[in-house]
């Protein structure tokens, strides 16, 4: 972002106050919509988010809003810009935070929702704050004056509208190393940035609404490698032609099981059937067998592998290699549980078959402390792990993860040389060179038990069709989240949908957004590419 406007500036000629007279104006558009009514308090910091913020707080005041401007440094310190649209300010002068030491001005006390009133002082209790303190180029935890302001303003109780970034989270990457605005809206420029899209970041940044702010095309679009998941990957998926069989569209093997585990790879199978794979198999242990067979779908073949009182055994890995060597796709790991024997058995099958592998689970625990081992692969890898899993695999607390979702997520597509699937409202799909892509997300009725399974059964359907490994997990996680979207739509509510109603939804929902659906034109850019070069 700081190359773009350094570009726009000085190779196009376009004036840093005229941008930031831009940016300021959407702000003071955000406010009005979430606030239509009341004082609006305006907090300043000294680079040129500061500065948007003073645009905002003019063009309030021009429309007889009641603004109460607070900055956390003297004028003498800001940037020339926002010095510059400090001098345009007119009406009362801003307070300033740092000469208040822990006591915060009226103007950013706790939110009452009565009748406005102004205190003593001429301040007014906020409806609305601006976040205007902290821009994309902050990376650590804030300090001083301006941990003091993010406080206050998460303690105020108002409606937040924060400037390109809520301040304290990082931009490039979502972390938050200390105290971070939690913004009801966030109103950023040009493009919107991964730290919006990833969390904890975007735990902070309620609704996203991206402004134009006359940057012009052409336009420098770094080295992030990080986008949203465009729509229009559903695109690349196979579709069934005339001359299909079903052998063309795909064999799907799913490995796992065990006593009180049945459920996972029966799910995984099903949903493979449902994204489109021509055939599945279900390999699970022999005195089981019986369970999966009358319980799932009668299209389900199912073969029994040597096993221990439920718990399948390392030399049970021969038969599905076996049958893998037709060709398709793996699914590894489901409900396998954590016995000595179960955890030969997954180590034995990622080491040596040679058709794409989705390791999930059971699977992934087996390879706790042992992730490079999963480098030595021939054939392509999807690693679907929740940040618990993740955390096994590189032997770190969970926390860690969730701290750094982006870092970590890279990190061990990287050790792996696999595409890493870090599931969440934000799943981030990480290939070894660094491209990253993110879920947009908004699915909660995907909070529920087994959607986990489903959604490396459909990954592994697209893999057995034929499509690029990293494309299949996004497009994979894409179809997995319009599947929770419609099923919660036919229910009526989030609440009460099962990993079932997921499955059931898969084939309208590929039938609707490929091939350019309304949904599919609708959203933002393709995996790989920056956040804002799509649509």
């Amino acid at each position: 972002m700081r190359a773009s406007d350094r570009w726009a500036i000085e190779q196009q000629g376009v004036p840093g106050l005229e941008l930031m007279e831009r940016a300021g104006a959407g702000v003071a558009r955000a406010v009005e919509r979430i606030a239509p009514d009341g004082p609006v308090t305006v907090v300043c910091g000294k680079g040129n988010n500061g500065g948007d913020g003073l645009v905002a707080a003019r063009l309030l005041r021009e429309v007889a809003r009641k603004v109460t401007v607070v900055c956390i440094a003297p004028a003498a310190e800001l940037s020339a810009d926002a010095r510059e649209n400090l001098e345009r300010l007119p009406g009362e002068p801003p307070l300033m935070l740092d000469s208040l030491g822990q006591t915060a001005p009226e103007a950013l006390a706790p939110y009452a929702p009565r009748e406005h009133e102004s205190p003593p002082g001429g301040s007014a209790r906020p409806a609305a704050v601006v976040d205007a303190l902290l821009g994309t180029g902050f990376e650590g935890a804030p300090r001083g004056p301006t941990a003091q302001a993010i406080e206050a303003i998460n303690a105020n109780g108002a409606p937040v509208v924060s400037v390109d970034v809520p301040s304290g989270v990082d931009a490039s990457a979502g972390t938050v190393s200390g105290s971070a605005v939690r913004a009801t809206a966030t109103v950023t420029f040009h493009a919107p940035k991964p730290g919006l899209w990833i969390n904890p970041g975007k735990s902070h940044a309620g609704e996203i609404e991206t402004v134009d702010i006359g940057i012009p095309r052409g336009a420098p679009a770094g080295a992030t490698m990080v986008g949203l998941i465009k729509p229009s990957i559903l695109d690349l998926a196979p579709r069934r032609q005339r001359g299909s069989t079903k052998f063309t569209s795909g064999h799907v093997l799913v490995a796992g099981g065990s006593r009180d585990l049945m459920g996972a790879p029966r799910m995984a199978a099903h949903a493979s059937m449902r994204a489109g794979a021509g055939y599945v198999t279900a390999c699970v242990p022999a005195s089981l067998q019986a369970i999966i067979a009358t319980a799932a779908p009668a299209e389900l073949m199912t073969r029994g592998l040597p096993d221990d009182e439920g718990a399948l055994l390392g030399d049970g890995a021969g038969a599905v290699l076996e049958l893998a060597a037709r060709g398709g796709a793996l699914v590894l790991g489901l409900g396998l549980g954590r016995s000595e024997g179960a955890g030969e058995f997954a180590r034995e099958l990622a080491r040596s078959a040679g058709l794409p592998l989705v390791l999930d689970a059971d699977g992934l625990n087996a390879h706790a402390g042992r992730a490079g081992e999963l480098a030595a692969r021939h054939a392509a890898t999807v690693l679907t792990p929740h940040a618990g899993e993740l955390a096994r695999l590189l032997e770190i607390d969970h926390e860690e993860i969730d701290r750094e979702r982006l870092r970590h997520a890279r990190a061990v597509a990287e050790r792996t040389q696999a595409v890493v699937v870090l599931k969440g409202d934000d799943s981030l799909i990480a290939e070894p060179g660094g491209q990253v892509a993110v879920s947009p997300g908004g699915s909660p009725a995907l909070a529920t038990a087994g959607t986990g399974d489903v959604l490396s059964g459909v990954i592994a359907a697209l893999l057995a069709q034929g499509m690029d490994t990293f494309a299949a997990a996004a497009a994979g996680v894409w179809l997995h989240v319009l599947a929770g979207r419609e099923a919660a739509r036919r229910l009526g509510a989030a609440e009460g949908v099962i990993a079932g109603d997921v499955i059931a939804a898969l084939p309208a929902v590929r039938a609707t957004n490929q091939g350019g659906g309304e949904t599919g034109r609708a959203q933002g850019a393709s995996p790989g590419t920056p956040a804002g070069d799509g649509g």
